[in-house]
């Protein structure tokens, strides 16, 4: 019944779908953390734009976005993020596409975070002539992280199923895979319960650990 899987290359997809999943997350996380940053910065332009762009791009399609770094970036204005072959152009952009949608999510998943320090706390280290920079590094931000464990766990389930949109600009993920092999093969239920359990195995140990981190590193008040 699962004979004709050995003619396509499912781990292969799925190892480019964990590649896609990995990169994104790290640099949402990253994007997410600066976001979060001006939104509770004290500069009003920053704070603007931090708000701005959560607001915009949350509620902008991730297909619209990943669509937008094909034709936009690349075929309109040239941008190939340093990559001479098309389909790891593609995987670039894609990689782009995701950490400027994930990175929104992020943002609010820190900033709730960063509610729950008191603000006793960040009072204290201004009072003791600690810079914004230096409260939210060594104050708030590790605080938040904590808090925001599980809500970033949410995120990253979130993203690893967002990665079959890549499929629109061409990346060999498993959604592409799954479009090739329906396209070839009469196996249509056999084949969405295939990718469906693939996914499964990415998403529900990722949830399960992050979930038992979250409770671990959880900050007692």
């Amino acid at each position: 019944m699962f004979d004709f899987l050995q003619d396509y290359d499912l781990l292969g997809a799925f190892w480019t779908t964990v590649q896609l999943a990995v990169l994104s997350a790290v640099g949402s996380l990253i994007w997410g953390t600066v976001l979060a940053a001006m939104r509770v910065g004290p500069v009003p332009l920053m704070r603007g734009f931090g708000t701005a762009y959560v607001n915009i791009v949350r509620n902008i399609p991730l297909t619209v976005i990943i669509l937008f770094t094909s034709l936009g970036l690349n075929q309109t204005l040239g941008v190939s993020l340093g990559a001479d072959d098309v389909e790891t152009i593609n995987f670039r952009l894609a990689v782009l596409g995701l950490i400027l949608y994930t990175s929104s999510f992020v943002c609010e998943a820190l900033r709730s975070g960063i509610n729950t320090v008191p603000v006793g706390q960040a009072e204290a280290a201004r009072a003791i002539g600690l810079s914004f920079g230096q409260v939210l590094g060594n104050v708030v931000l590790p605080q938040a992280f904590r808090s925001s464990v599980v809500p970033l766990a949410n995120v990253l389930i979130a993203l690893i199923k967002n990665t079959t949109v890549a499929a629109a600009i061409g990346v060999a993920e498993a959604a592409l895979l799954m479009k090739e092999m329906i396209e070839n093969e009469a196996q249509l239920l056999l084949i969405s319960a295939v990718i469906a359990f693939g996914f499964v195995v990415l998403t529900l140990p990722t949830g399960l650990v992050l979930g038992w981190l979250g409770k671990k590193v959880a900050v007692k008040r």
